[in-house]
């Protein structure tokens, strides 16, 4: 399916609404019917109509479309953020008793998911270095039952064999999760790799101006609708119409926020991996990157966030370079319309800072839609003013 369709006209059915060129805001709570038969079936299946917005509403419809032809899946849920979504995936396809085998140092939230709520529920996790396909083999018990991947993560990028560990979970009959926020269906295409669900946060790229939260989940229909009749409705997590409206109009500008950030990231880049203030950059598509064959191989683009070390002999120092900045902001997250910088240090007080402690000199950037010129101008003199 061609990309412009997907992002111009898939979903957008005009003349139901006034031949309108952008889609209404279906901001309604409920729907009201003419028979009591129609009612009945939507009671019986909520997904096959519209009956309440906490389901199906048509603005949600429209995107879930989109995003669902981006992953080349059949169907799609959007939740208000990346965290409920994957909750939802995991909580529909675990049960007491089951094991789980993550990625070491996996994404905040779905770590405390792992360590807090399931274990409350008889549910394990083993943490494994997913840069080796083995070690998913080696961890893998006979109850084990979910794998849960990030490739690449967003600090230091380590990436899994997708089409190597989907392989060997489908041999066992494991199901699969990845979160593929870093890449988006345009870089990286997992469900192809054989992956059965996707997620990405839309509060990112997909967004793309920092005004939205959202949380995609792909896979196929029997999977998705699995999760609509049960977590989804139940947890009340699904993404509002408005929140939906905003993140199809960041859809529409998708490509081209993309392939500008591409370009400004390799400047960026170029400019930082030779600064004397710095021992070394993290970035897949750089090739030093341990992994970068496999980068290669997995994804089209590399875009926008990568990690480099400083030479601090104190936090101040890092403290003075993070405030000097005049543009790029500090900020967690990434895929906005603004450049944004995430010191590690910032989680810890000065006297705890150990110079020989690489994660302690860390700074994620992200590069965002500025002028290159203008953000390494900045950079440069936050360089000059704390080294």
């Amino acid at each position: 399916m061609d990309l412009s369709y997907i992002l111009n006209e898939l979903g957008e059915e005009r003349e139901h609404y006034f031949n309108a060129v952008s889609p209404p805001i279906m901001q309604t709570s409920n729907f009201a019917f003419k028979k009591v038969d129609d009612l009945r079936s939507a009671f019986a299946d909520e997904m096959s109509t519209y009956l309440y917005s906490r389901g199906l509403n048509p603005t949600v419809d429209i995107l879930r479309k989109k995003l669902a032809a981006l992953d080349g899946a059949e169907d799609c849920l959007v939740f208000n953020n990346g965290a409920a979504a994957i909750f939802a995936a995991v909580l529909a396809n675990v049960k007491t008793g089951d094991h789980i085998v993550s990625v070491s140092k996996p994404y905040t939230w779905v770590q405390r998911m792992f360590d807090v709520i399931l274990p409350r529920f008889g549910i394990t996790t083993t943490y494994v270095d997913g840069r080796k396909t083995e070690n998913y083999m080696e961890a893998t018990k006979p109850n084990t039952t979910f794998y849960y991947l990030e490739s690449p993560n967003s600090w230091d990028f380590a990436l899994q064999d997708i089409e190597a560990v989907a392989a060997y979970a489908k041999q066992k009959n494991i199901t699969t999760l990845i979160d593929n926020s870093y890449c988006t269906p345009l870089y990286q295409q997992p469900l192809q790799m054989g992956i059965d669900m996707a997620m990405q946060t839309a509060t990112k790229y997909i967004g793309g101006h920092s005004d939205t939260l959202g949380g995609v989940l792909c896979g196929t229909h029997a999977m998705i609708k699995k999760i609509f009749d049960s977590e989804y409705l139940n947890i009340g997590s699904g993404i509002q119409p408005f929140n939906a409206w905003l993140l199809i109009r960041g859809l529409r500008t998708l490509p081209a926020r993309l392939e500008r950030i591409n370009r400004s990231t390799q400047k960026l880049v170029a400019f930082i991996r030779s600064h004397p203030a710095v021992s070394s950059i993290i970035y897949p598509f750089d090739e030093n990157f341990g992994q970068y064959q496999l980068a290669k191989k997995q994804m089209k683009e590399a875009p926008g966030l990568f990690t480099f070390y400083f030479k601090a002999t104190s936090r101040q120092q890092i403290v003075t370079f993070c405030e000097s900045l005049q543009h790029i902001q500090m900020a967690v997250s990434w895929g906005g319309h603004e450049s944004l910088l995430l010191p590690r240090c910032a989680a810890l007080q000065d006297e705890d800072f150990d110079a020989s402690n690489p994660e302690h000199q860390m700074a994620r950037i992200y590069v965002g839609l500025e002028d290159p010129e203008y953000l390494v101008a900045d950079l440069d003199q936050a360089f000059k003013a704390a080294f």
